[in-house]
């Protein structure tokens, strides 16, 4: 399949580059200092593993040549307006958007722009970033990803989108049970990034401080009970993962925003903790610790505007 990746930056360079590193055909679209990098360095990878330099081909938006068959957007959720409209070109009567944002509220942006028929879920796992010369870095060995259709029922070019998700090396798996599997990553993500934007640290900082693994398990405790009472209680293995990767003791793990706040850059507040926030106060759970992050997010967001 002819696919779109937008956006190079952690999350779709790390994934994009993987499938361009294995042949698959695959165009990412950048903006113009992200395609100057790109062209400089190379898109490089740097993981557990070693470091891979990828020759990855970019298109800007003003020379968009569509339509493709796949696009996965790989954005953070502040930039889901300009790249809507940037992609508008690379839509054709069969695509597929599969998108890879946290949280919930990017489905019903992308369903009213383009219809229900070209939008999957998306769900990926990994912990990247980029470092100052602009190159990708997977922080561990976590590298999966989920898709499907959001109706949970069949389609025919699912199979085709996993054949053209497939062979970069990480798990890639096609389900027709993709929005259970977006709640839970978004409850794991937002418990994560909870925990670890309001006591400024590591998982293994938090659980090695007095009263940090009790401060952990109310966490966990909040992330579940939002997610049950939307409907969404996240299964049994899920629970575990959550619990434990809040709980782990000596580990370096943080959160996507806690990294983003600690080198001053925007934050997805309101993707990631406050949507979950406003589903609490709709139904009536209690999760202050929930309401305290979003509070502290939402001063550090309006500090970077002053």
């Amino acid at each position: 399949m002819r696919t779109l990746f937008v956006g190079a930056g952690a999350t779709g360079g790390y994934f994009g580059g993987r499938l361009a590193e294995a042949g698959r055909d695959v165009t990412f679209l950048v903006r113009p200092g992200r395609a100057a990098v790109l062209a400089d360095r190379g898109l490089r990878i740097h993981s557990p593993d070693g470091e891979s330099v990828i020759k990855a081909r970019t298109v800007i938006a003003d020379a968009l040549d569509g339509p493709y068959d796949l696009i996965v957007v790989a954005v953070k959720g502040y930039g889901l307006g300009a790249a809507i409209a940037d992609l508008r070109p690379a839509v054709g009567p069969e695509t597929v958007i599969v998108p890879l944002l946290n949280g919930m509220r990017h489905v019903d942006a992308l369903v009213a722009a383009f219809g229900a028929g070209h939008v999957y879920g998306g769900v990926c796992m990994i912990a990247g970033t980029l470092d100052d010369d602009g190159d990708v870095v997977q922080l561990t060995g976590l590298h999966r990803l989920a898709y499907g259709p959001l109706d949970g029922g069949a389609d025919p070019r699912l199979a085709a989108v996993g054949e053209a998700l497939s062979g970069g090396g990480f798990a890639s798996e096609p389900t027709t049970g993709i929005v259970a599997r977006m709640w839970e990553k978004w409850l794991f993500l937002a418990a994560l990034g909870v925990a670890t934007t309001l006591l400024r640290g590591t998982v293994g900082d938090i659980t090695a401080a007095p009263g940090g693994l009790a401060f952990a398990e109310r966490v966990a405790d909040e992330a579940i009970a939002i997610g049950t009472a939307a409907g969404h209680p996240p299964r049994a293995a899920a629970v575990e993962f959550l619990r434990a990767g809040l709980t782990a003791r000596d580990v370096p793990t943080t959160s996507s925003l806690y990294r983003d706040m600690r080198a001053g850059r925007p934050v997805e507040a309101d993707e990631i903790v406050g949507d979950l926030v406003a589903h609490a106060e709709r139904l009536g759970v209690d999760a202050p610790l929930f309401a305290a992050a979003y509070t502290s997010l939402s001063i550090y967001a309006r500090g970077r505007e002053d």
